[in-house]
């Protein structure tokens, strides 16, 4: 098994489902402690347990990725139990109409309340825990933040989950990137096209004809957390399965 996440302590969020989970596994398998971040506190303590039965180490903390002060006790939980935080991966949010249940998801008359959940969620989360990590990594002089954008802030989609996505996937990224870069603090962001994490994922297209494994997005997720990729910074990776070269996408 490659231990490239020995020693190493990660926090990750949208963690009790999805791709933020199957990353907590994969990280876990791979030695790193994981600090797991959901709101839904059955599931993530289920998930947390499941990780330590089969030798790994993990830590379930309960979330509102909303509330800054709940984002700077997992920090501080983390800091104050392994002394460092190495790496950092928002996988939380969605498209606010789909989480929220709507049938009808136009732009102008989504309610407000839903809008204000996506920028919250979505954009200002990632930027939330980049500011409660940042100093720490800067003071041990390294360390890793990736931000999960969408193949929809690229081709364009819902107007407020693009906006979201787009934003932190290209602008917040590159910002970080260069705060980071004369401490070895490095940002990267990748946005996944159609991923079987859901049925609907299934019929949408690309030019490889499939949609993603969830592994697939993990490995790269993965592969820029580790040492391997120790030269790679501000960089923004589509892996979407040739989706944005389609015309109709």
């Amino acid at each position: 098994m490659n231990m490239r996440f020995q020693g190493r302590t990660a926090i990750i969020t949208g963690a009790a489902s999805g791709m933020g989970l199957l990353t907590s596994q994969e990280m876990a398998k791979e030695g790193a402690v994981v600090y797991m971040v959901d709101i839904n506190e059955a599931p993530l303590h289920e998930s947390a347990q499941a990780i330590c039965s089969h030798g790994g180490r993990a830590v379930p903390c309960v979330c509102d990725v909303r509330e800054y002060e709940q984002i700077r006790a997992v920090v501080g939980q983390c800091m104050g139990e392994q002394g460092r935080v190495d790496i950092v991966i928002n996988f939380a949010g969605g498209c606010a109409a789909r989480v929220w249940g709507l049938e009808d998801g136009s732009f102008t008359r989504l309610p407000l309340e839903v809008l204000d959940w996506g920028i919250q969620v979505n954009f200002r989360a990632p930027m939330l825990f980049a500011r409660a990590v940042m100093e720490h990594m800067i003071n041990q002089k390294r360390g890793v933040i990736i931000n999960i954008g969408s193949i929809d802030g690229v081709t364009g989609g819902a107007v407020d989950y693009s906006a979201e996505k787009s934003g932190i996937s290209e602008g917040m990224t590159k910002a970080l990137a260069r705060i980071g870069a004369p401490y070895g603090v490095r940002c990267c962001s990748v946005s996944p096209g159609p991923v079987l994490t859901r049925p609907a994922m299934s019929r949408m297209k690309t030019a490889l004809g499939r949609a993603a494994e969830p592994i697939e997005i993990v490995k790269l997720v993965m592969y820029l957390c580790s040492d391997d990729a120790a030269f790679i910074t501000g960089a923004h990776y589509l892996i979407d399965g040739g989706r944005a070269l389609l015309n109709n996408a």
